[in-house]
């Protein structure tokens, strides 16, 4: 909100140089903008009493865009990589599979390890879970489970996470 926009009867107003000028009716802050040839604009609208802050509105809106556009820059996106696994895997097969994932993982990306089950393999879901329990032994070392492993339809799933 700014200027007239600024319905409370008293604001704590702060300066164009961010000294505290203290508690006063909304008139009279305004008053003291306009004398300064600035905008009065209310940065805290929760606190008791509002603080209103004397500043040029152009400038004030286009440095909180400046503001935001750096953190969204500084920002790191996780992305979640998916590593498919059947239950009738070898052992060198799941050697290429966790290499794989270890390269997500040191990349900083989350692995989803997907079991799919076909047919009559649905009938030993759960004497396939050591298989996920395994590959995430071996990942071990760099990565933590972040959701263990669940059964979601026709497949069981499981989250790793880089260590910290």
């Amino acid at each position: 909100m700014i200027n007239e926009q600024i319905r409370d009867k008293e604001v704590r107003v702060i300066g164009e140089n961010g000294e505290m000028i203290g508690v006063m009716s909304s008139r009279d802050a305004m008053k003291l903008a306009r004398e300064a040839e600035l905008d009065l604009v209310k940065i805290a609208p929760t606190a008791k009493p509002p603080v209103c802050r004397i500043v040029d509105y152009g400038k004030y809106r286009y440095e909180l865009a400046r503001k935001e556009k750096e953190a969204r820059k500084k920002q790191k996106t996780v992305e979640i990589k998916e590593v498919r696994l059947s239950p009738n895997i070898e052992a060198n097969d799941l050697n290429t599979k966790v290499n794989a994932a270890r390269k997500f993982l040191e990349k900083g990306d989350k692995v989803k390890i997907t079991l799919r089950f076909r047919g009559r393999e649905m009938a030993h879901m759960t004497t396939s879970k050591h298989i996920l329990d395994d590959f995430a032994e071996k990942l071990a070392d760099c990565s933590v489970v972040e959701r263990p492993a669940k059964v979601e339809g026709r497949s069981m799933a499981m989250v790793l996470a880089e260590k910290r």
